[in-house]
């Protein structure tokens, strides 16, 4: 049994059979899971923002869907990975808040997050095999390199595999 690596918000890492990564506490940021089957390379991010460009001082790559998937791929494919074989699965962006009025654009961070790391993955070519996204509740999810499972888990609900 390998052993359980953290990462932690605005950070991304990646890891081989037959250690597994896991984030804690995904509310309307992202954890996306990327996986080679055949090396079992596995890599994981947890990404907070959709778009890097709109900030000045983005120095932290990690922390948003464009910059973060792009160099998750970069670290997996230097670790062995096939960007060919390369599939990802995607949790979080849920809706914390419930504010009213307002601009919703603003509020709702985590349906902007998963649109964006959806349409990063689609650009880079990376197959989207599954997603639980969306709602009203936090997610704490692991990737298991073994077999590219991904567990999602949230207080009070039943855990979940994709």
């Amino acid at each position: 049994m390998g052993q359980m690596i953290k990462v932690g918000m605005a950070d991304l890492k990646v890891c081989k059979y037959p250690d597994n990564l896991t984030t804690i506490g995904l509310g309307s940021c992202i954890g996306i899971a990327m996986y080679d089957p055949t090396t079992k390379v596995t890599g994981l991010a947890h990404i907070m923002l959709p778009d890097s460009t709109a900030i000045r001082n983005n120095s932290n790559i990690a922390k948003f869907a464009d910059t973060g998937i792009t160099e998750l791929l970069n670290q997996m494919v230097k670790a062995g990975a096939s960007k060919a074989r390369i599939v990802a699965k995607i949790a979080g962006g849920a809706k914390m808040f419930e504010m009213s009025g307002g601009n919703s654009a603003a509020i709702n961070v985590g349906e902007r997050n998963a649109i964006a790391s959806k349409a990063k993955l689609k650009e880079l070519g990376i197959r989207l095999l599954a997603e639980d996204t969306g709602l009203n509740y936090g997610r704490t999810v692991e990737i298991y390199s073994e077999d590219g499972a991904f567990l999602i888990k949230s207080v009070g609900k039943p855990e979940k595999k994709i």
